[in-house]
């Protein structure tokens, strides 16, 4: 999973800046490669095809709205600042879990559990803060995205609940129902003379690489996730938890790496107590959790 995703943000960066492809068309290419591969294994028997009805559907539905404007914003974010910053900010996704948790649902945790959201906010914010290309469009789609994915958190355990499915194919209907709402979107906000100019202009810049890169992306961008919700039917939530921590640091530094994005040592620095305070609270979440 984590080579899989820094692939992925690679690729995404690249995509997302260097190409000129309108960035919901872009997202939705991801979505409908990932449908493709999940039609073509269920038509080859290679999975199971999932036994659902119109209530799993109806209760999928708001959490596909949440997952899809997550991955637009966070791919917005990745267009206007370094995939590292991106990825600095959403690792703040567990300080929006707790006070959405708190001041929208009225749950109620430990005093632990707030106290390891303060060096995760205050790295995100001094990350902000000593960005030395810092862009505030950027910001707001990290942001953005990282209360998306909690409100479909929220949406897939309120609504999910008591649904047999496996973590394969709930990652492929929530593709294909997401893909059904971004359609519909990009068409009304971009449509397709943006999309012609957009692979135009794209096609003159990179030629032989651009379509490979989108194809890439695309299956990356499935197989990231799939992976990912896969894991959660094997692993426990705190082993989950840690890998996620390592695949954060994986991706900030091959990202900084690979791309020589400039960074300042204090922003290093803010990474690091950011990163280390999502993971101090996977612990303290877990431990209070099952203890």
């Amino acid at each position: 999973m984590v080579g899989t995703q820094r692939r992925l943000q690679h690729i995404q960066q690249e995509g997302s800046q260097c190409f000129s492809i309108p960035l919901a068309h872009f997202h939705s290419l991801s979505l409908a490669a990932g449908s493709l591969i999940m039609f073509i294994s269920w038509a080859t028997r290679l999975a199971h095809v999932p036994k659902v009805n119109m209530d799993f559907w109806k209760a999928l539905f708001p959490v596909a709205v949440a997952h899809t404007i997550g991955h637009v914003a966070a791919t917005v974010s990745m267009s206007k600042v370094a995939v590292s910053f991106t990825h600095i900010i959403k690792s703040g996704e567990p300080a929006f879990s707790v006070l959405v948790s708190r001041f929208l649902l009225g749950k109620s945790f430990p005093i632990p559990v707030y106290l390891s959201l303060v060096p995760i906010i205050g790295g995100c914010a001094l990350a902000a803060v000593t960005e030395l290309n810092f862009n505030m469009i950027g910001f707001m789609g990290a942001m953005i995205s990282n209360l998306a994915f909690v409100f479909r958190n929220i949406f897939s355990k309120k609504g999910m609940k008591g649904m047999s499915v496996s973590g394969l194919n709930y990652y492929a209907c929530l593709s294909i129902l997401s893909l059904l709402i971004l359609i519909p979107f990009a068409i009304l906000v971009e449509g397709p003379k943006m999309w012609a100019v957009g692979w135009q202009t794209a096609l003159s810049q990179i030629r032989p690489n651009f379509v490979w890169g989108v194809v890439a992306q695309s299956v990356f961008y499935h197989l990231c996730n799939q992976v990912s919700c896969m894991s959660l039917d094997q692993i426990s939530p705190l082993t989950f938890s840690i890998g996620n921590t390592m695949k954060r640091i994986s991706v900030i530094v091959s990202s900084i790496l690979i791309f020589h994005t400039p960074i300042h040592p204090t922003n290093a620095v803010a990474a690091a107590i950011a990163i280390l305070g999502t993971f101090l609270y996977s612990q303290v979440h877990s431990y209070f959790l099952y203890f």
